[in-house]
């Protein structure tokens, strides 16, 4: 086959171009250029670049840089820029992912006439018993990143593979070292690329949008009892930088209320909710039926929690967990170990009762 390998200049996306070329593939390394301006962190520096392009030539494959910056504004930037404006809290690398990744590249690909797109992602693709082309949970746990590809749509995952899905993160750096590898020992990158290290988030919204002040409420006396500078800086579960009195007491944002320019904040057990309600969800290929077992896992790490699902995209945590806020992804799993993805979708509210 004729693949083309996202190389974001990691040990990852490296490991895995070379597992395909010594699978005999006809492989091609593609390094995508999704922001425009300026970068010192995430996946789309000048140095990753280069990196990548340094192990292309270690490897003898052609490598390319593809240029996505209209359409990463378009599908990333700025919906990460209006879910601050009214109050959500946006997850861009999954819509990275789902909207440029594994849909704008792969139709690239496609139309250049490569067969497949691979990454460095740990996450395993199986087909099921009717041929469906299903996600599932890679062997290193603690690496797994079926997570954050839960947004992939079916059509573009039967063109996607993930060679790393059956290796642990030791065993795909022992590789890297062993080839000599500039990326061997590179770290993992944690960061939203376009935001800038030095001016931070802030400084990031501010260029783009209006903040505003917003009182903050303490939800079980209806005081007010503190001011934020930012309600779009602001996200539920937050603890730090709530303008609160000092009477020693630990609250958290419970609720982002732009329409009233509000933070409402209260104790913890107050955030800990057993219902939560989606948009935007699919599911590959067998859609739950109401009373139906899953699991769900609503961050990039940790294990799916037990649920039912209630049908209309509702869900029962059967443990409660802590608010997960309106905008994140919550990925769906089956029910019995929680290993294969069934779907995801969008929060649209997470509450003690729905």
């Amino acid at each position: 086959m004729k693949i083309a390998v996202g190389m974001s200049g990691g040990v990852d996306s490296s490991v895995a171009a070379h597992l395909l070329k010594e699978e005999g593939h006809e492989v091609v390394g593609v390094t995508l250029k999704l922001w425009g301006g300026l970068s010192d962190q995430g996946c789309c520096s000048v140095s990753d670049v280069e990196d990548a392009r340094y192990v292309a030539n270690k490897l003898g494959i052609e490598h390319h840089v593809w240029g996505f910056t209209e359409e990463f504004n378009q599908y990333v930037v700025d919906p990460y820029v209006y879910s601050h404006s009214i109050g959500e809290t946006p997850n861009p690398c999954i819509e990275c992912n789902k909207k440029i990744k594994f849909d704008v590249m792969v139709s690239r690909a496609l139309r250049l006439g490569f067969d497949a797109v691979a990454t460095g992602h740990y996450a395993i693709k199986f087909k099921d018993q009717d041929g469906k082309f299903i996600l599932r949970r890679s062997i290193d746990r603690k690496k797994d990143q079926s997570y954050v590809l839960s947004g992939i749509k079916p059509a573009a995952l039967e063109y996607c593979i993930f060679p790393l899905g059956s290796l642990r993160k030791e065993e795909v750096r022992k590789i890297a070292n062993s080839l000599g590898f500039i990326t061997a020992d590179k770290p993992d990158s944690q960061d939203i690329c376009f935001i800038l290290a030095t001016g931070g988030r802030e400084q990031f919204l501010k260029e783009r949008i209006e903040l505003h002040s917003a009182k903050v409420i303490d939800d079980e006396t209806e005081e007010v009892i503190g001011e934020v500078e930012a309600l779009e800086m602001i996200t539920v579960g937050q603890r730090r930088f709530l303008g609160e009195k000092g009477d020693g007491r630990i609250r958290y944002a419970l609720k982002v209320d732009n329409e009233n320019q509000s933070v409402r904040v209260g104790p913890i057990e107050k955030l800990m909710d057993n219902f939560i309600e989606l948009r935007q969800t699919f599911f590959y290929d067998v859609t739950p039926k109401p009373g139906d077992k899953v699991r769900v896992q609503t961050s990039a790490h940790g294990d799916p929690k037990e649920a039912v699902w209630l049908g209309e995209s509702r869900i029962e945590l059967l443990e409660p967990i802590r608010r997960v806020a309106v905008g994140q992804t919550v990925a769906i799993y089956d029910g019995e170990d929680g290993e294969d993805v069934l779907g995801s979708g969008m929060v649209s509210k997470c509450d003690k009762s729905l």
